[in-house]
Order: C-alpha cells, then structure tokens, then sequence
C-alpha cells in the first residue's frame, strides 16, 4: 500500500494547462504550504504536517515533475523553471481557497519557494527554506575538487538525451544513493516510504532531469536579473541548513542575507533529510516564523 500522511484529504488540483498536481490536504487555520525536495515526495514533510495541522490549514503538493504529479514534456526552457513552479503553488493555494500562505520548502521545493517570495510578494506571508543556497550564489560557490559533492548539479545540466539514459539505466541506484548519502540517520526514512521515493523517482527521471537543467540555465537567468534590479525577499524569512558554508569556505549566512533583509539563519547536525531526521527541531523553526 502507498503509504500517506494519516488524517490527510488527497486531492488532485489543476494548476496549468495539462497539469495537475497531487496534494494532501489536512488541519483548519491560517495556511501553511509545504514543498518537497529531492529525491522525495510530499511524504518527507510527514511528520510536520502533522504537527503544523493542529492549528493551520497545511497543504503539502507534490511538485510539477515529481511523485504522482503531472509530469509535462519539457517543451521549452520554462516548463521546469523555478517561475513555472512558483506559479503552480500560488494557483494551486488560490484554488483551495488561499489568496496567501506561508510557504516552506526543502531543497529543490526551497528553490521554488524562494522563487515565489520573489515573484508573489503580496502572497507569501513567511518563507522558510531548508538546505540550498540560492541558484545563483550555489553556481558561484561550487568550484574546484569541493565541486564532486555536487556532480549531479552538473550530470543533470547537460543537453536532453544522455543525463536521462545514464539514470534511467540504473535509477534505483542513483536516486539511492542520495538518501543513503545525504541522510544523517538511516532509520529516519522507513522502508515504505524509502520505496515510494525510489517507484516515483525512476518515474519521474525526465521531468526531474529537466527540472535540474533550468537550474543551469533559465533559472540563473531569472536570478541575476533579480540581483541587477535589487530585488530582495521582503517577508520573514527562515533558512535552515547543514554547515556547509564552513566546510566549502563561504559565508551562507551572509549570501542568504543579502536576498533576505529580514532572514533568521541557524545550522543543523541532523542531516540534509532533517525534516524526517529531526522533526522536532524543524517544526520548533516553522512556528517561530509563523509567530514573527
């Protein structure tokens, strides 16, 4: 059986033209909207969803791409640009009902979210964004032999055809070895729901490909533009990552800040997956930003 967030309405909401995304609803309350990363699902924000229901109407989307979501053929440039996704969660927070939320997100949906407090200011009340760098300054940071801990930034921006065949070839393994890597404690990603991230992933090896490519591309277009014009977040905002700024010498602290005037940025030991490895902690985080 697959698994779900217990207590949790699943619903099927059109946001574009030939999309449609897979979403579980669930709790009363001001809104919170929760975006998955990768190599997951919706399933990873399970154990906050949860928790936040108690007392917010929490909405927690597969991504366009992702999971059981529509997974649109990658036409142009734009269909898996942060943009386009950005637009996907506020229709699809219009649709249940929702002219503004809070907005969190995990790794690629942190990209997305970020996306949208730059494009939708007058929707995203509070942004919390767990474990990336923005496009532009993640580009500017990786470089010489620290640059192998992202090999799949770069795998995935080459041109259509080969990224996806090497996948494809072996996408269990591939996506596995993320979870297995990048996971502090193994036990924090049970069995179910480990396969239900590797089924939808091999699924999904073209639209999370393309999805990763506009990151190379269209992407950091929309970023530099948006640095050129002074464009800043301009609501609450909370970032929550591993210390890598230490480990690959940069300042993470101060990269987020000059995107996010009004930015709280703490660190974790928990991991990159730390919404299922310390739910608790994250959780504590959210309410504090919903609470300023």
């Amino acid at each position: 059986m697959t698994p779900t967030i217990p207590e949790f309405e699943y619903r099927r909401v059109a946001v574009a033209d030939g999309v449609t995304l897979n979403v579980a609803v669930g709790g009363t309350g001001s809104p919170v909207v929760l975006l998955h990363g990768f190599p997951q699902t919706h399933l990873m924000w399970r154990h906050v969803a949860a928790d936040l229901a108690a007392d917010h109407t929490v909405v927690v989307p597969d991504l366009r791409g992702y999971g059981d979501s529509g997974q649109p053929a990658a036409t142009s440039d734009d269909t898996y640009s942060k943009r386009t996704m950005a637009a996907d969660v506020v229709a699809l927070a219009r649709r249940l009902g929702h002219e503004r939320f809070a907005l969190a997100g995990h790794d690629r949906g942190a990209l997305v979210a970020v996306r949208a407090g730059l494009d939708h200011p007058d929707r995203v009340t509070h942004l919390a964004i767990l474990d990336v760098l923005p496009t532009l300054d993640m580009w500017d940071v990786l470089h010489g032999a620290s640059a192998a801990v992202a090999f799949h930034l770069y795998l995935m921006a080459q041109p259509p055809g080969l990224p996806e065949r090497m996948i494809a070839a072996s996408a269990d393994e591939f996506f596995g070895y993320f979870l297995d890597q990048w996971g502090a404690d193994p036990d924090a990603i049970p069995a179910d729901v480990r396969t239900e991230y590797l089924r939808a992933s091999a699924a999904a090896v073209s639209s999370i490909v393309a999805d990763y490519r506009a990151s190379a591309g269209i992407d950091v277009e929309h970023d530099a533009a948006d640095r050129a014009a002074g464009r800043h977040l301009t609501m609450p905002v909370t970032v929550v990552q591993q210390d890598w700024g230490a480990a690959l010498g940069y300042d993470a602290a101060g990269l987020w800040r000059a995107w996010a005037p009004d930015l709280r940025h703490t660190t974790t030991t928990a991991g990159h997956f730390m919404a299922e490895q310390d739910p608790a902690a994250i959780i504590a985080e959210l309410r504090a930003l919903l609470d300023r």
